[in-house]
């Protein structure tokens, strides 16, 4: 394996959605508006060779186009505008994401292939095109780096590299290429440091 894909996906939410699970009677879908993907190389030097950030128009279950909350777009950057000039289907962004990745496992901080990718699925009344067993977990990766498993819990994607004290370039806190540019950042630092292995990512 020549390269693994370490991704991030937004989600939509508003205020208080979290706290209810995403189940109050004006909550929306916690389906997905972005996706942002890096390649990290696993081979000498480890570089991350290629982005990719993708604009998901978010749908209801009844295929209406979703309403953005403020709160959101607040969060994220992400507008109207911004769905409509550059957004896709989901099922578009995936296997765009698919072949970005040539096969290689995908890792995201926690499970949102769970989370996001198959609620997303589920309400867009299409099949995953990613099989679930290509997608990895990267706290597992942290947990065999030696991370304390409390501070893997209290831990977040965009607060990940400022724990190990990476020095990287300005990110924008809630987008998903950013976020993925954390773990990705995070991962590079620990193979470089020999915390880690190429081996660990099989």
């Amino acid at each position: 394996m020549a390269h693994v894909i370490v991704y991030d996906c937004e989600f939509l939410t508003a205020p208080g959605a979290p706290q209810r699970f995403w189940c109050g009677p004006t909550d929306p879908d916690p389906v997905i508006a972005q996706i942002g993907a890096a390649k990290l190389s696993l081979e000498r030097g480890f570089p991350i060779t290629e982005t990719i950030r993708l604009h998901v128009i978010p749908r209801d279950r009844h295929g209406a186009r979703c309403t953005l909350d403020p709160l959101f777009s607040r969060l994220t950057g992400i507008t109207d505008a911004t769905l409509s000039a550059s957004g896709q289907t989901l099922g578009d962004a995936l296997a765009q994401l698919d072949g970005f990745s040539q096969g290689a496992t995908l890792w995201s901080w926690g499970k949102d292939e769970f989370n996001m990718i198959a609620i997303s699925c589920y309400v867009a009344g299409i099949e995953p095109v990613i099989p679930v067993d290509r997608f990895g977990n990267a706290c597992n990766l942290l947990l065999k780096a030696g991370m304390a498993l409390d501070d893997i819990h209290q831990t977040r994607s965009n607060t990940l590299a400022a724990r190990f004290g990476i020095d990287h370039p300005p990110v924008q806190d809630h987008d998903g290429l950013d976020d993925a540019l954390g773990v990705a950042w995070t991962l590079q630092h620990l193979l470089r440091e020999g915390r880690l292995s190429p081996a660990d990512f099989g």
